[in-house]
């Protein structure tokens, strides 16, 4: 009796064999139930980020969209409520696949009924391919079932085999289909490379400015540094670069396996090469007796016998097919067959396991599927939710982080008390610089070495400290002709002393001079100031004049000479 996986797997084979009328790539792979509860939670958590800018969804949401949806594709109205953005949520579910190269049950269901590519024994009904997308049918076949083996009865021993099967299985899928993210996101970092959340953070980003799939991008980024020379090389702010080390291992892991399909010929000989270098790959500093080195062996051994299983069922369908035909091949296809189409077989057959996986039964538990659990930590695993989760890059608007806001103040002031301060000749007379030399009692006041000029001064009174420093601004151009300079002075000299408590200037015999020069300079006038440039520029014409009447030494007697 055909089993109902056994149709929906014959429903795929009829997708393989009639590809080019459901894609425009041989190697588009099919979408099973957990990867569309998946990319459904990936799209509305996307759409929720949109509308509500937190890229997060509650689990019962994605189930009640779930249920809607399948109801919705299958064309089984019943009395329900839409949920809420479903028409962004269902665009961006699709366009996810889109992107990945992948294709659902329901569309390939849907694409055979419309070809009539079935055969009425063959045929399955809408009800029945909801049902065991949903899990209802495989939920009811478990509990007809004795559930007394111990895979069943150890809960946290089938969830690692569960995790070893998806990181083997997302290896094969990403070496032939380079556009599946999902898978990406699975074994990026499986086994330990140093990629965790923020390198898929940086990838994604970049990917999506590029408008091209994680890997290539990752491929793309690879190659130009290895081949690419200095000039081809990305800029220093580029964040992939600080994940040069863990990309350049995973490509080269991509490219070592695409190097076996492409040299070794036998199919079978091919196949199971790869598992075993997967296989090593993913055990590899890991001990013997840790649960996921003995998953992973106990995975390994399971695909290597459908491979094998796979290669003589199609040996098998192609001798009934080629009964009484010479099995002559044109000197043209074994050209081909060596050299540009070479390993063409061995991605067949990894489709075809691939397709096998696609068709079990979902997961019964969805929170384990969806979120992550103890059994992810165990193993060093990170889920794909939060790795998708990633915050989205700054864009310039929003305020960056306070710890960098902190250090470029700190930096500002910094580069503030380093600037040497420019202070005038008076600078000396000034009450803030005299308070900060409180403690030592002015023993060196710095006084100015030469005088104000005379046409600024009235001798008779003192004044404070304030209307000094206010002219310093005034009489500018007269200190710097006269070149002014300050020196220290000592206390003893008795020419002239400050109160550093009062703040106030005592004048003595020998100071008042000094004093009355600068107290006359405060009064004086705008015109004042006119008529002194006025006579400055004269004289300074004089003086032009004089220096080029001037004669040199012995120009005189030379004169007299020719006098004579």
């Amino acid at each position: 009796m055909v089993t109902f996986r056994e149709k929906i797997l014959h429903l795929v084979k009829c997708f393989r064999k009639q590809w080019p009328l459901f894609s425009n790539s041989e190697r588009t792979t099919v979408c099973g139930a957990d990867c569309m509860l998946m990319a459904l939670q990936l799209s509305m958590a996307e759409v929720n980020k949109q509308y509500h800018g937190d890229f997060t969804v509650s689990l019962s949401d994605v189930l009640e969209t779930w249920n809607y949806l399948l109801r919705d594709k299958m064309g089984l109205y019943e009395n329900m409520q839409e949920p809420e953005n479903y028409a962004e949520v269902k665009k961006g579910y699709h366009a996810f696949l889109a992107r990945s190269n992948m294709l659902d049950l329901i569309d390939i269901y849907q694409k055979c009924c419309s070809l009539g590519l079935l055969a009425e024994d063959e045929s399955i009904s809408p009800v029945q391919l909801l049902e065991f997308i949903s899990g209802v049918m495989s939920a009811q076949e478990d509990n007809g079932s004795v559930l007394s083996t111990p895979m069943q009865i150890n809960r946290q021993g089938q969830e690692v085999t569960v995790l070893a099967k998806k990181s083997v299985c997302s290896y094969l899928s990403l070496l032939v289909n380079s556009k599946d993210d999902v898978a990406l996101a699975h074994i990026l970092n499986v086994p330990d490379r140093g990629l965790g959340r923020e390198a898929f953070t940086n990838l994604k980003h970049v990917s999506q400015e590029r408008k091209m799939s994680i890997f290539l991008m990752a491929t793309s980024f690879i190659r130009t540094i290895e081949l690419g020379g200095r000039n081809s090389a990305s800029s220093l702010y580029d964040p992939l670069r600080a994940h040069v080390k863990g990309l350049s291992s995973f490509v080269n892991f991509i490219d070592k396996l695409q190097e076996i399909i492409g040299e070794i010929l036998n199919t079978r000989i091919a196949g199971g090469q790869i598992l075993s270098t997967v296989k090593m790959h993913l055990i590899k500093g890991r001990s013997n007796g840790d649960p996921f080195c003995q998953a992973v062996e106990e995975v390994v051994q399971d695909l290597d016998l459908k491979i094998k299983n796979i290669i003589d069922s199609q040996q098998e369908a192609l001798t009934a097919s080629t009964t009484g035909v010479s099995p002559a091949r044109p000197k043209l296809h074994s050209i081909n067959h060596g050299t540009a189409y070479c390993g063409r077989d061995t991605v067949k057959v990894l489709l075809a396991l691939l397709d096998e996986e696609a068709v079990n039964p979902p997961t019964q538990n969805k929170a384990d599927l969806l979120c992550d659990n103890e059994s992810l930590n165990l193993c060093g695993i990170t889920s794909v939710f939060t790795l998708f989760r990633s915050p989205a890059r700054s864009n310039g608007s929003s305020p960056k982080p306070l710890r960098q806001r902190i250090l470029k103040s700190m930096d500002e002031k910094v580069i503030k008390m380093k600037q040497p301060s420019i202070k005038s000749q008076f600078a000396c007379t000034y009450k803030n610089d005299l308070s900060e030399m409180s403690g030592q009692h002015s023993h060196a006041i710095p006084t100015c070495k030469y005088p104000v000029p005379k046409q600024h001064l009235e001798a008779g009174k003192c004044t404070g400290l304030g209307t000094i420093s206010e002219s310093v601004h005034q009489t500018r151009s007269y200190t710097e002709m006269g070149k002014l300079s300050c020196q220290p002075r000592n206390k003893n000299s008795g020419n002239e002393q400050m109160d550093l408590n009062n703040g106030k200037i005592i004048c003595d015999k020998e100071s008042e001079p000094s004093l009355q020069k600068i107290t006359k300079r405060l009064k004086t006038s705008d015109s004042s100031k006119k008529e002194l440039n006025s006579k400055t520029g004269g004289k300074r014409k004089q003086t032009k004049a004089a220096s080029k009447n001037k004669l040199i030494a012995g120009q005189a007697k030379l004169t007299r000479f020719f006098q004579v």
